[in-house]
């Protein structure tokens, strides 16, 4: 039986733990920290990766490797009989006997270094996206409902590397001299969505789901849809841009406005059946890469005139930038073609690309999470 406790009497009064304010919040803002500067580093390195890819194209480099070898082909040849090897395997598939006859050793060297580099830069790609998820989820680091899009990311580029090999295949192939143009498109279109992926998820990390929440019902549907068309158009476009390079169109055809002197090239249709005019007829594939490019700016144009009308300073200035990138990716694409797309101007061209998809996707996260704005003005 309990003995009864006088009034008087002193009780424990050792210090109990208290609750940390704000403890929770910190811990979970520290995991999006981890997580969106893991993503950081995915994001620069699939950039570079898209660089490097542009040079192994624009270099005729990818068909220098005739086999996928993930693990082994690692390592790169060692020795004199390595590098013969490579080379005799090279002067096998039609690129080397129908553009490349005659080829030095040495000359080889330097596209197989390009593709080796590319295909080295995929497999750094892999492992730091597994082993940074690997950690984050050993320690519990990743945030409530990330599992699955991080899981995405590492899915989406495991099937980048057999689309990769998928695209080198077709180039082997008798009578040809170069990867098929559409799986090019289709390599080069992946990239680009997981770069936009990354480079959405890191703008979501940036805040905390709260203030998210919070910002939504403040967002611009308007401003939101037009960036959302802005987004689809520049991504068909940057695919057309792929058939492009993928047939050499870049380097015919280098007047301006016009084409050969008119405003549609001669033998748009010429091919049979049609269809294949749309792939593989250099003049109506840049054709209609310029038309696609004219759209844009007029889209984006409405999209500047509508920004202009909200009171969201941030979001207002996003807006103009991605106007600002969009006309300077125009202009620069006008240069590249009017001097025959030559390497050192067209891996800007590519580069830019890049950059005004993640304007874009900026100015889209803008209009449905505006910043907080006082009185004074937009939050810096």
């Amino acid at each position: 039986m309990a003995r009864q406790r006088s009034i008087f009497e002193e009780v424990d009064t050792a210090a109990k733990p208290a609750a940390v304010p704000g403890g929770v919040t910190r811990d979970r803002s520290r995991a999006r920290r981890l997580v969106r500067g893991w993503l950081m580093v995915l994001f620069a390195l699939v950039v570079t990766m898209i660089a490097v890819g542009g040079m192994t194209r624009l270099t005729d480099s990818g068909l220098s490797i005739t086999e996928w070898a993930p693990l082994s082909g690692a390592i790169p040849p060692l020795s004199a009989e390595d590098w013969q090897a490579e080379f005799d395997a090279y002067r096998q598939i039609p690129q080397y006997e129908l553009m490349n006859r005659g080829m030095s050793l040495e000359e080889f060297k330097v596209i197989y270094w390009w593709e080796w580099g590319h295909r080295q830069l995929g497999r750094v790609i892999g492992l730091v996206w597994a082993l940074g998820f690997l950690v984050l989820l050993a320690t519990r680091a990743i945030p409530t409902g990330w599992t699955g899009r991080l899981l995405l990311l590492g899915a989406l580029g495991g099937a980048q590397g057999a689309i990769g090999w998928w695209m080198v295949h077709s180039g082997l192939q008798d009578g040809m001299i170069s990867v098929a143009s559409y799986r090019l498109a289709t390599h080069l279109g992946l990239a680009f969505l997981i770069l936009g992926l990354i480079a959405w998820f890191v703008l979501k990390l940036g805040r905390d789901e709260a203030q998210l929440m919070q910002a939504r019902r403040e967002g611009d549907r308007k401003l939101k849809g037009l960036a959302t068309g802005l987004m689809h158009l520049s991504f068909v476009q940057i695919l057309i841009g792929a058939l492009v390079a993928g047939i050499d169109a870049g380097r015919n055809y280098i007047d301006w406005p016009l084409m050969a002197g008119g405003f549609l090239p001669p033998g748009m249709w010429a091919l049979e059946p049609g269809w294949r005019n749309l792939f593989e007829n250099d003049g109506t594939v840049q054709f209609i890469h310029r038309m696609v490019g004219y759209l844009i700016v007029l889209m984006v144009i409405g999209a500047w005139m509508a920004s202009r009308k909200t009171a969201r300073l941030a979001t207002k200035r996003a807006f103009g930038w991605v106007t600002l990138g969009i006309f300077a990716q125009v202009v620069l694409g006008i240069v590249t073609v009017m001097h025959s797309s030559p390497w050192y101007i067209a891996i800007w061209h590519q580069l830019g690309a890049v950059l005004v998809l993640v304007l874009i996707l900026r100015a889209r996260f803008l209009s449905m999470y505006p910043l907080p704005q006082s009185v004074k003005g937009a939050k810096a």
